[in-house]
């Protein structure tokens, strides 16, 4: 039966009495969500979950934690859920900020494996393996709580503004000076 034929069906029942106008606009957002591309089901799903932007900077955050399951997706999952809703300016600082966080692993990694060979890599290593641990659950719980924090000792790849660094809104007139 095609969609037209059950939407007949439903106007038939409604006219008849059989279904109020209520439970008529229910089934029918029912019937044609069925027939929606997976698509658009998928970005509707991602729309209501991402209805919480505090929830969804948290996990942006935590998304690194994935990285012990398979090494590459602790780079790329976080950067996707940036991607994804960039256009909200708290998820923006929130992205800007693990990804800056990720390229100073990457790059501090790279330079304690080198310095390995005088002995202080060792250290460097293990300090930075805490830090990889304990800075994105401190992110996480501040981004859940809608804090924004930025990871000490981060470089500033992508500049993530500060509140304070933006101009103000307010009309302000220049100080005159006799």
């Amino acid at each position: 039966m095609s969609t037209a034929d059950e939407l007949e069906k439903l106007q038939a029942l409604k006219d008849k009495g059989t279904l109020s106008e209520e439970e008529f606009k229910k089934a029918k957002e029912s019937l044609l969500a069925r027939d929606r591309p997976a698509g658009e089901k998928i970005m509707d799903a991602v729309d209501t979950f991402s209805s919480d932007v505090n929830r969804w900077s948290m996990f942006i955050h935590l998304s690194q934690f994935c990285a012990y399951l398979v090494p590459a997706l602790g780079i790329v999952v976080p950067i996707v859920m940036w991607q994804m809703k960039k256009n909200d300016p708290t998820v923006d600082k929130h992205g800007r900020i693990v990804t800056n966080w990720i390229l100073t692993v990457v790059i501090l990694g790279l330079v304690s494996y080198l310095l390995c060979f005088v002995l202080i890599g060792f250290v460097l290593l293990g300090l930075l393996l805490v830090l990889v641990v304990l800075y994105p659950i401190i992110g996480g719980i501040k981004a859940n709580n809608g804090e924004v924090w930025k990871y000490p000792f981060s470089l500033q790849i992508f500049r993530v503004e500060d509140d304070e660094d933006k101009p103000s809104t307010q009309d302000e007139t220049p100080t005159k000076f006799c």
